[in-house]
């Protein structure tokens, strides 16, 4: 099967990030099946989902681990002009589906070349990694490298992850975490705002701190130009329901807020700070409202930045097998963060355009798909020499 044909298979299992995917990863693993390629599973805690791994070639140190996320965001909502679980190729050059781009190219690209794996004299081996719910907060990513790690006697030196890229060698990404906050004030008569506290005034009073202090981060130099916004951002991204009338004080509400770090910054000591001034609000009300309480609790797992070596060995071969020679970072979460924090130089490098990623007619194009294709052969050939 050609890369396209792969393609076409990997996109028709409608796997969303939280949802099983053994669907996909039975095809996968009868994929591997057929061309002789033993694989190890490491299944969640429940067995209805489970990331992969492979070796191919020597176990020999200082492989290449080529990883990768089987699952996708929803389609629900969106105005699609083609079947999104249906690769569609269209004459404008461009292949359409929900995966096509993030990241079941990559996938694609990766499959279509292990015959070629198998029958090439590897004089350092290659490792496949795939994984699942990375589209909710890239769950399985730890588990997965550290497996890895404890499987082989050898261990791995780096670790590719394909995630889209226009194929430019990419040495950093920014972090992600998000957070929901949570208060607990006193309902009464709106006359009455100076005796109890309203939650929804205090949820306004923190939700501009966040945005204070992102610009404090801003003042203080914390920037780092290799990303869009060149700083750490701070969002406020979900306001829920609170509050039963105009003229009633809200006993309840809570928002959502995510912290996106470049590789200087940490997310914990955003918190901290953050809650500080959280105690100094309770100290402050709980005065009026013994009850008063501000809560915050972790709803998508801390992603760590990736702040890679640009005259590495890895970037310095990913260069060689690529045209675009510049390097550069992104800006969006990813699992090479997470591969380098298991001792794996990592990079993202892999094809399509993360601006088609997450929207309606996804898509990847032909000419992208090639490029992929034939960056896995030449790291072949590569690592051959």
């Amino acid at each position: 099967m050609n890369t396209q044909q792969i393609l076409s298979k990997l996109v028709s299992f409608s796997v969303l990030g939280g949802e099983s995917n053994l669907s996909i990863l039975e095809w996968i693993k009868g994929y591997l099946d057929n061309h002789d390629v033993a694989y190890t599973l490491v299944p969640n805690q429940k067995g209805n989902k489970a990331s992969l791994h492979a070796r191919i070639g020597p176990a020999v140190a200082g492989g290449v681990i080529l990883s990768g996320h089987m699952d996708v965001v929803p389609v629900a909502g969106q105005d699609w002009s083609t079947d999104p679980f249906t690769l569609t190729a269209k004459d404008d050059g461009k292949l359409y589906a929900r995966g096509s781009c993030d990241m079941k190219g990559f996938l694609a690209c990766c499959l279509s070349n292990i015959h070629k794996m198998k029958e090439a004299k590897l004089k350092k081996p290659i490792y496949l990694a795939f994984s699942y719910d990375e589209e909710i907060g890239c769950l399985a990513a730890p588990e997965l490298a550290a497996h890895i790690n404890s499987t082989y006697d050898e261990k791995p030196a780096f670790a590719i992850i394909g995630e889209p890229s226009m194929m430019q060698c990419m040495v950093g990404q920014k972090g992600i975490v998000i957070y929901k906050t949570t208060v607990n004030g006193s309902a009464g008569h709106s006359s009455r705002i100076r005796q109890e506290v309203s939650a929804i005034h205090i949820v306004a009073k923190l939700i501009v701190w966040l945005e204070q202090k992102m610009d404090q981060l801003i003042d203080d130099g914390h920037i780092d130009d290799r990303f869009t916004p060149p700083h750490t951002s701070i969002h406020c991204g979900i306001l829920e329901q609170s509050g039963i009338a105009p003229n009633v004080i809200a006993d309840h509400s809570s928002f959502q807020w995510d912290v996106r770090v470049i590789p200087r910054d940490k997310a914990a000591d955003i918190r901290a700070d953050f809650e500080k001034y959280c105690r100094s609000l309770e100290k402050e009300y709980q005065k009026r409202f013994p009850d008063f309480k501000i809560n915050t609790e972790e709803v998508h797992s801390d992603v760590p930045a990736l702040d890679g070596n640009e005259h590495g060995q890895l970037a310095k071969t990913v260069l060689a097998l690529i045209d675009n020679k510049e390097i550069s970072a992104v800006s969006y979460a990813a699992e090479a963060g997470q591969f380098a924090e298991a001792g794996f130089e990592a990079v993202i490098c892999g094809p399509g355009d993360i601006a088609q990623a997450h929207r309606s007619d996804e898509f990847i194009s032909q000419v992208q798909l090639d490029l992929g294709t034939k960056f896995i052969a030449d790291l072949i050939d590569h690592l051959s020499e």
